[in-house]
C-alpha cells in the first residue's frame, strides 16, 4: 500500500512537474520557490464588481481623450504651413508617442474589465513591457530634443534656421528612437533569461518593468545595478540635457533688458516645460512613493497618472497654451465650414 501511494505521488508530480514548483531562490534572505509561468496575474485597480462600469467607462473615455488630442495635434501640424517648424516637428512625433504609450496599457485594461479576465500570457506581457519601455522612453528624449529648440531658438535666435535644419531634426527624432529602442530590448534580454519567477501576480494594471524584476531570482546587487544602469539611460541623461537648457536659457532670459522681451522669449517655451514638470513630477513621485512600501492599489493608482493621465494632459497643455495650434485648428475649422 505505501509503494502504491509514493508511485502515484511520483506520477502526480511529474505530470505536474512543467508549471509547478521545482525550483528554488537562494538569493533572498528567504528562499523563495519559484513557478515556471506560461501566464501572469494583473491585478488591476480594484477587484469591487460594482466598480468595473466606472472604470471601464473612465478608461474608455480617457482612452478617447487622449487619442483625439494628439492626432489633432498631429493633424494641425501637417495641414498647416505656418507649424512646418522644427519645435512642431517634434510635438507632434511626441502626440504620437503618447498615442502608443497609452496604447500599450489602456486598450487591455479596457478589454480585461469587460472580460472579467487578469490574465496575461508571458509573451504578452514582454510585448507590453517592451512597447511600454520603447514609448515611454521615447517621451523622455524627445522632450530633451525640445528642450535643446527651445535653447537654440533664445539662446542663438540669428542662427536657429542654420542649426535647426531639416536633416539634424530627422537625425534628433532617429537617434531617440534607436535609444528607446535599446533600452527596451535591453529589458526584454534580461527577462528572457529567466523563465522562472517567484508568483504569477503582478501588482499593477499593466507589466510593469520594475515589478516584473522583483519577481524574478537575482541577486540584490545585480538587481540594483540593473535598476541604474536603466534609470540613467531613460532618466537621468534626458533629465539633465533639459536641465541644462534650460539654465541656459534661463540666464539668457535675465541678462534681456525689457520685461516684454523676457515675457516674451519665457513664453515660447511654458508649454513645454509644463510638460515636462508633468511627465518627470509624476514618474519622479511613483519611484519615491515606491521606496515607501505604497499598497499594491495604492502603487497601481499612482502608476496610472504618468501612463495614462500625463498623455492625455499634453494636448491639452499645448492647445491652450499655445496659439499657434489654436490658430492652426481654428483655421482648419474654419476651412471645412
Amino acid at each position: 500500500m505505501l509503494e502504491l501511494t509514493l508511485g502515484e505521488a511520483l506520477i502526480f508530480f511529474s505530470f505536474f512537474q512543467p508549471t509547478f514548483l521545482f525550483k528554488r531562490c537562494s538569493s533572498d534572505k528567504e528562499p523563495h520557490n519559484l513557478t515556471r509561468v506560461s501566464q501572469f496575474l494583473l491585478m488591476g485597480l480594484s477587484e469591487d464588481p460594482e466598480l468595473q462600469a466606472v472604470l471601464f467607462g473612465l478608461f474608455l473615455s480617457m482612452y478617447l481623450v487622449t487619442v483625439l488630442g494628439n492626432l489633432l495635434i498631429v493633424l494641425a501640424t501637417i495641414s498647416d504651413s505656418h507649424l512646418h517648424t522644427p519645435m512642431y516637428f517634434f510635438l507632434s512625433n511626441l502626440s504620437l508617442a503618447d498615442i502608443g504609450f497609452t496604447s500599450t496599457t489602456v486598450p487591455k485594461m479596457i478589454v480585461d474589465i469587460q472580460l472579467g479576465s487578469r490574465a496575461i500570457s508571458y509573451a504578452g506581457c514582454l510585448a507590453q513591457m517592451s512597447f511600454l519601455i520603447l514609448f515611454g522612453c521615447l517621451d523622455g528624449m524627445l522632450l530633451t530634443v525640445m528642450a535643446y529648440d527651445r535653447f537654440v531658438a533664445i539662446c542663438h535666435p540669428l542662427h536657429y534656421t542654420v542649426i535647426m535644419h531639416p536633416h539634424l531634426c530627422g537625425i534628433f527624432v532617429l537617434v531617440s528612437f534607436s535609444l528607446s529602442l535599446l533600452d527596451s530590448q535591453l529589458h526584454n534580454l534580461i527577462i528572457l533569461q529567466f523563465t522562472y519567477f517567484k508568483c504569477v501576480d503582478i501588482p499593477n494594471f499593466f507589466c510593469d518593468p520594475s515589478q516584473l524584476f522583483h519577481l524574478v531570482c537575482l541577486d540584490p546587487v545585480t538587481n540594483n545595478l540593473i535598476m541604474y544602469f536603466v534609470g540613467a539611460l531613460s532618466g537621468f541623461l534626458p533629465l539633465s540635457g533639459i536641465l541644462f537648457s534650460y539654465y541656459k536659457i534661463l540666464s539668457s532670459i535675465l541678462r534681456i533688458s525689457s520685461p516684454g522681451g523676457k515675457y516674451k522669449a519665457f513664453s515660447t517655451c511654458g508649454s513645454h516645460l509644463t510638460v515636462v514638470c508633468l511627465f518627470y513630477g509624476t514618474a519622479i513621485g511613483i519611484y519615491l512613493s515606491s521606496a515607501v512600501s505604497l499598497s499594491p492599489r495604492e502603487g497601481a493608482v499612482a502608476s496610472m497618472m504618468y501612463t495614462v493621465v500625463t498623455p492625455m494632459l499634453n494636448p491639452f497643455i499645448y492647445s491652450l497654451r499655445n496659439r499657434d495650434i489654436t490658430n492652426a485648428l481654428w483655421r482648419r475649422h474654419s476651412r471645412r465650414i
